[in-house]
């Protein structure tokens, strides 16, 4: 099975942007931040403390499944933290391969505290992604934990994805 459009996943902090970047270089695949696409109501939102609503994130996943559906063959870092979220991602996109970045709440807090101009901050917007978060399973997506390296952090998924697209249907 050729891997044709990656979702990585999980709470701001988690290296899904910095990951997602590596692990597309290494598949020779697009790479698209989700957080580019948000409309400026969100972005002035958050940039407010002021988490998102289901409603919010509405027409933003929309465009990311768009993305998706349109340009066969990328890697689309997004927090996609409900399975609802992740449905409108899979939407019209069957061949889609979860990489959830697992990690804690003090190791991503800690991480998030170095990030210099982000407009996602504060101990109180992770707290509300922390609950908002319903974690996939090892059925939905490939699971990595980020208390390592990035090195080893890009190395476990990609042979979790390699692993997939060795698979025979």
């Amino acid at each position: 099975m050729k891997i044709k459009n990656v979702l990585v996943m999980g709470v701001s902090g988690c290296g899904k942007s910095s990951i997602g970047e590596r692990i597309a270089s290494a598949l020779d695949l697009p790479f698209h931040d989700g957080d580019d696409f948000h409309p400026t109501e969100n972005v002035e939102k958050m940039r407010c403390g002021i988490p998102l609503t289901d409603d919010d994130r509405q027409e933003w996943l929309n465009t990311l499944n768009q993305l998706y559906v349109s340009n066969p063959g990328c890697v689309i870092a997004c927090s996609a933290l409900k399975p609802s979220y992740r449905d409108i991602l899979r939407r019209d996109n069957g061949d889609l391969t979860i990489v959830y970045l697992k990690g804690n709440f003090d190791t991503i807090r800690d991480r998030m505290e170095r990030r210099m101009n982000h407009y996602f901050s504060g101990e109180s917007m992770l707290k509300s992604q922390f609950d908002t978060l319903v974690e996939p399973d090892n059925d939905e997506a490939l699971i990595v934990d980020i208390d390592q390296s990035i090195e080893a952090v890009v190395a476990s998924a990609l042979a979790q994805i390699r692993g997939l697209e060795n698979q025979t249907i």
